[in-house]
């Protein structure tokens, strides 16, 4: 089965994520293509002829990235026409705050708003702190969050929260209901 995967990532884990997904397909006999969002924009139609689908994203301030809101936008008809699966990765998925979860599921809500797509999984994959690949102020405001999400981590330093065997787990639930 050919199975396209498209990512946004702002700082890189995402686009980690997508690569671990994309080696768990390919393990499991299936043809699959990984494109970030903003060269899938450049391809019509971004899906080709896949038989399933992927899309993954980050939520940064409670969006996620305008190349993946764009393209889901446009391809919404052929993501709802197979198959499909949509990975929101943040650092509120790291947590159980109920606050935090419905933060996501708001975020969610906007997107398929945005942009008319339903997918028809959508599962919540956290992230990490990339506090080499920030800016002056997103570093500012990311130690902020550190200290109020994970005051147990070195301040301003690197932290992973993305629980891979899980992640490998949800791609193999994923594949057997294809």
């Amino acid at each position: 089965m050919q199975i396209t995967i498209i990512y946004a990532t702002t700082e890189g884990q995402t686009r980690r994520i997508a690569r671990r997904i994309q080696q768990r397909i390919a393990a499991a006999g299936h043809a699959v293509e990984l494109l970030p969002a903003e060269a899938a924009l450049e391809s019509e139609p971004a899906l080709g002829g896949a038989a399933a689908a992927i899309l993954a994203g980050s939520v940064h301030a409670g969006r996620y990235q305008p190349d993946l809101v764009t393209l889901a936008a446009r391809e919404a008809a052929a993501l709802d026409a197979i198959p499909n699966l949509f990975v929101s990765v943040s650092l509120a998925a790291a947590g159980d705050d109920p606050e935090d979860r419905e933060g996501l599921a708001d975020c969610v809500d906007r997107f398929r708003t945005e942009t008319g797509w339903a997918p028809a999984r959508v599962e919540h994959v956290a992230g990490a702190f990339r506090f080499t690949e920030y800016n002056w102020f997103t570093t500012w405001a990311m130690r902020y969050i550190q200290s109020q999400k994970d005051p147990t981590t070195r301040r301003g330093k690197d932290a992973e929260y993305t629980d891979w065997a899980a992640l490998d787990a949800l791609v193999d639930d994923w594949l057997s209901g294809l």
